[in-house]
Order: structure tokens, then sequence, then C-alpha cells
């Protein structure tokens, strides 16, 4: 974290928030008390911003300045609401293609993702506002700058998108190993968004309870499953093969 993308100082962060900041995470001294960092932690909360309680050599790291406790990672980026973007992109006769990301980790990963994204003609990627890879110095450098191309939203609970993207006529396909089905035997000629899962667990249980299709990738070698960012390109190539013959 670059001294240019962070806010230290607890007065600093609440008159960053109030002023419509976008901040990616704050990170918190464990233990710490008072009546500011209490204000601080309850704006934090209603606003539902990420944020994480860390040892004080922690924040001494991220900044050599007086932090007093707490330090904000700002976002080089705005996010995008997603039901404008829904429906403009609804409006503008394309066939939407949207990606859902369910709490990615890794920024190389998230970043690496983008780029495809951009490339394939992606109209929106959306993420869940808490525990997944911010977007930071490392997400744009892989992105190759694309991240400046493609809108990001934020959400509450990836559920939430499921539903919204359902109810606008758009079906919802799980790229999950938990299927016999590949993704060969899927139509993306129609409106679709693909939710692509975190590495470590994949995606959500309850999530994949109500998507429309699930969809696997072949695996011919002896290795279980793919890097996430390899796996979301082929789906998205998938999808221009079908939409372009």
């Amino acid at each position: 974290m670059s001294e240019q993308t962070q806010i230290f100082g607890i007065r600093a962060i609440i008159e960053a928030i109030n002023s419509g900041k976008t901040i990616d995470k704050v990170f918190l001294q464990k233990g710490l008390k008072g009546e500011l960092f209490t204000e601080l932690e309850t704006m934090l909360r209603k606003k539902a911003i990420n944020s994480s309680y860390v040892p004080v050599e922690k924040l001494n790291r991220l900044t050599k300045r007086n932090h007093q406790g707490a330090v904000a990672q700002i976002s080089p980026i705005a996010f995008h609401d997603m039901e404008t973007l829904v429906l403009n992109v609804m409006a503008s006769g394309k066939t939407p293609l949207f990606l859902l990301l369910d709490q990615l980790s890794d920024v190389r990963n998230f970043g690496a993702i983008i780029r495809t994204a951009e490339c394939t003609g992606v109209n929106g990627i959306i993420i869940q506002k808490k525990g997944g890879a911010p977007v930071n110095g490392d997400t744009i450098k892989t992105s190759a700058g694309a991240v400046f191309k493609i809108p990001i939203c934020k959400v509450d609970h990836i559920k939430d998108a499921v539903f919204y993207m359902q109810g606008s006529g758009i079906k919802v396909v799980a790229a999950t190993e938990k299927t016999d089905n590949t993704l060969y035997n899927i139509s993306f000629k129609e409106p679709c968004a693909i939710i692509m899962g975190s590495e470590g667990r994949g995606i959500n249980p309850s999530t994949l309870k109500v998507v429309d299709a699930k969809a696997k990738l072949p695996l011919l070698g002896t290795i279980e499953s793919l890097n996430v960012s390899v796996a979301c390109g082929a789906f998205l190539y998938e999808v221009v093969r079908q939409r372009s013959s």
C-alpha cells in the first residue's frame, strides 16, 4: 500500500468517508478504545466498509506516520451501481454478459480476470463488499489498466446479484466442479452472468443452490482444478465463440 493510496488517522478516515471517498478497506488496531475510535467503528458498520483488526506492528509497517490506530486503503476507482448498470446494458440492445466473483481473494487473479473480461466484452463485474480481493496497485498492474475500462460493482452478498440478474431475465451460470455438465453443453447466446468462486472453497454452497445452471471444464490430467483466472478465461472465450458463430 503506497502513501498515495492510504489515509491514516481516525479523524482523517472519518472525514474521508463523510466526503464520499471510496474506501476499500480499513485496518484497525486490536484492543484500541476511545470515543473517536468507536465512532469510526460504528461508521464502518453502517457503511458496510471492509475492515479488519490487526496488531499495531502491521499498522507500523503500512505507514511511518502517526496512524492513531487506523489506516484506510483508498480504492483507485469509483464503483458503479449494479442495478443502473444492468438496466443500461439491457437498454443498449447488447446481449448482456456479466461476471460475478464470489470472494476471490488473490489480487493478481482478480487483475488477470479483469483483463480477460475487458477483452471478451464483459459488460460489468460484480464483487462482494467484504471478503474479496481489493482493487489496489497489484490489481491495476495485472489487469494492464483494464480496471479503468470495465464497470465494477459492489453488492452486500453475491446472492443479491444472482437474484437481481434472474429478475432481469439474465441466466446465471456457476463455474463449478460440483456437476457432471461441461460448459460446452450450456447455451451462452442468451443474456447470462457467470459466477466464479474463490481460490480455496469455490462458490458458496448457498449460492450454488439458486443458480440457473452449473458447468465445469473437462480436466484430462491428474490435477483436479485450474487456476481461477485461467478457468474464467476458458468460460468467457466459450461465450465469445458461441456468440460469434
